[in-house]
């Protein structure tokens, strides 16, 4: 599994506000928990990480930040990086 962080440039809702917004997990079965750090903080689940970016990605405004290297790529960097495909 490997983890990443949410984070808006943008707050286009008023609710989640800007920078680090959330944190999360990409399980080995593609399966994504996110929690949310607001006052208000809940856990949401999603089947897979582009569902994750299809809610709440809002057009660019909201990068994942990967904090472990991609297992699939046989990197054993530890860095974060944007996920330019947010």
């Amino acid at each position: 599994m490997r983890r990443f962080k949410v984070r808006r440039e943008e707050d286009e809702s008023g609710v989640s506000g800007v920078g680090e917004v959330a944190e999360g997990v990409e399980f080995d079965d593609g399966t994504v928990a996110m929690r949310w750090l607001s006052n208000k903080a809940s856990i949401t689940f999603f089947l897979n990480i582009k569902h994750l970016k299809d809610l709440h990605g809002h057009g660019g405004k909201t990068k994942l930040v990967w904090i472990d290297p991609d297992p699939t790529a046989g990197s054993e960097e530890v860095e974060e990086k944007q996920d330019e495909n947010t």
